[in-house]
């Protein structure tokens, strides 16, 4: 008896089944059965304005006050979620915020507030007057910048409700923006009691932005930058405000170290925060190069090696691009914490705002503040292939498809005028005509570009030992003095080591012997004396003949 009940029952189901699935393949097939769903945001704020009626009370709505959509999303399963903002006698209300949060079929379910006080002003007429909480507010934005000279100040006072510090009262809300001695937008937005003229609460206002720019050699790169008013600053807050400026092609007038003037350094601007074209014809594509190489310097110099900065202070540096007329250079300025790119000649150097240019010229930064090899002699030297060393891994560290890490020094910047296809080789040093492969009594006499070469020769052979192999599409073969073979221990390994030396070990005065000295003491500390590490620094020293 059971047995033929359940076949009945079974039955009934297998006919319900194939009904439903007739009804459901013929729903799908009409025209209305890609519609849709769920309610539309008109008839979300419909549903909402309803329930702001129904629910005035516990929303805490009165007659003074007034409410503005600001966000509307609707959730997969019809969920409505209506964000609004307040006024209060037609002031805005700080913290006067909230969502109602409604069913699919647009019943209320509950409410988000900002704030639940009740608003009730004796009087929206103000005892501290506009012009005076204008200057309070610029004082609170000099007060922030620790006294900086700004320049360009102006500040916008705003009567509003403050509903967030506690019982909610008559305030000013006052934009106070500016520049700093740098060129670089200061803003704050100070929220001042309008009765007694107490400072409530201060923040600073310029939002950081995350644009793009198309660079001259590195494509289309990530950019952040900083929004004031309805313009963007090429200036990044994330990294110690670091920002690009336009020398407007003019130079620095210095004599023996002392600047009478300096090229200016205008911040870029740009509407849309999409920046250059990736030519020349666009000033701010190099402006994307020269800033872009800030970043990935920045980062590497703070993920790899922990230093929060060049300095390792937090600060910033600045850029200037298009410095001269046709100038064949790049340098970093200790006195103005800077970085300065010409634009070249275009025969022999286009604008020299690449990716390793840019971590050259911020090491030197670095060098300055560490070990401050003199820069002359063998020691002057050793600056220089610090910058290529740590330059190098800084183009490493990027992982750019459009300029590859490679051994080559300034390989995107020579023109054809050059005659070489970069500036320094090293794999092997001699391949650019001047630079020393090893290590002689009479390397300290070359100039510093050239004697750089035997440190740039043992930290390519620290990292990818000798002889001939190619490495990310490049082809190298790198030689030895005393014929022995090397065994690299990558890249990442010599970074940690040259950084431990130069920060730790090294001094003004270090020479290749001492260098020697100082990186088999960092190598000793970071993997142990004798390590496969420890001994691959040795042998790669005395493969350059500094032994």
């Amino acid at each position: 008896m059971s047995r033929t009940r359940n076949t009945r029952a079974s039955r009934l189901a297998t006919a319900g089944v194939a009904a439903t699935t007739a009804t459901l393949l013929a729903a799908a097939l009409s025209p209305a059965a890609h519609a849709d769903p769920r309610p539309t945001r008109s008839t979300a704020i419909a549903h909402a304005a309803q329930a702001l009626v129904q629910h005035a009370t516990a929303l805490g709505l009165t007659s003074a006050e007034g409410t503005t959509v600001r966000d509307v999303i609707v959730d997969k399963n019809g969920a409505q979620h209506v964000r609004y903002d307040r006024t209060y006698r037609e002031l805005p209300v700080l913290g006067g915020d909230f969502v109602v949060h409604l069913k699919a079929d647009g019943a209320y379910r509950g409410a988000d507030r900002a704030t639940r006080s009740r608003i009730s002003l004796a009087s929206i007429v103000p005892a501290v007057s506009a012009p005076k909480a204008a200057d309070l507010a610029v004082n609170a934005l000099r007060a922030a910048n620790l006294g900086d000279p700004l320049k360009q100040v102006k500040a916008r006072p705003e009567l509003v409700v403050d509903a967030l510090h506690g019982t909610p009262k008559l305030a000013w809300r006052t934009n106070a923006v500016g520049k700093d001695s740098l060129g670089n937008p200061v803003a704050r937005t100070v929220l001042t009691d309008a009765r007694s003229g107490a400072q409530i609460d201060a923040w600073d206002s310029i939002e950081t932005a995350a644009g793009d720019g198309k660079s001259l050699y590195s494509g289309t790169v990530p950019l952040q930058t900083t929004q004031s008013g309805s313009a963007y600053n090429l200036t990044d807050p994330t990294r110690g405000n670091t920002y690009t400026g336009d020398a407007a092609n003019k130079t620095d007038l210095c004599i023996f170290g002392i600047c009478i003037s300096r090229a200016p350094s205008t911040v870029f601007t740009d509407a849309d925060n999409h920046w250059g074209t990736g030519t020349t014809a666009d000033r701010s594509s190099a402006a994307v190069d020269a800033q872009y190489g800030t970043n990935e310097t920045w980062d590497y110099y703070k993920n790899v090696h922990g230093r929060n900065g060049i300095a390792g202070d937090g600060k910033g540096s600045y850029n200037r691009v298009h410095y001269g007329n046709s100038y064949n250079n790049a340098f970093w300025d200790d006195s103005c914490f800077c970085m300065t790119y010409g634009d070249g000649d275009g025969t022999t150097f286009g604008p020299l705002v690449a990716l390793d240019v840019a971590g050259h010229e911020m090491t030197h930064g670095v060098t300055s503040k560490t070990a401050a090899l003199t820069y002359s002699g063998e020691s002057g030297g050793l600056n220089e292939a610090t910058s290529d060393i740590l330059g190098t891994l800084v183009e490493w560290y990027a992982n750019n498809s459009s300029d590859p890490g490679d051994y080559l020094i300034g390989e995107k910047i020579v023109r054809s005028g050059f005659g070489k296809t970069a500036l320094r080789y090293m794999d092997q040093p001699s391949k650019d005509g001047s630079s020393a492969d090893y290590w002689s009594s009479s390397v300290g006499n070359l100039d510093v570009h050239y004697s750089s070469g035997v440190a740039n020769h043992f930290a390519y052979l620290l990292a990818e030992g000798s002889g001939a192999k190619t490495i990310n599409g490049v082809s190298y073969n790198s030689p030895t003095y005393n014929g022995s073979t090397v065994t690299g221990i990558g890249r990442d390994k010599l970074g940690a080591i040259w950084y431990r030396a130069l920060t730790v070990y090294m001094t003004s005065s270090t020479n290749y012997a001492g260098a020697r000295t100082a990186t088999l003491n960092a190598a000793r500390d970071l993997y142990g004396a004798g390590s496969t590490e420890y001994n691959a620094v040795a042998a790669a020293w005395s493969a350059v003949n500094v032994n």
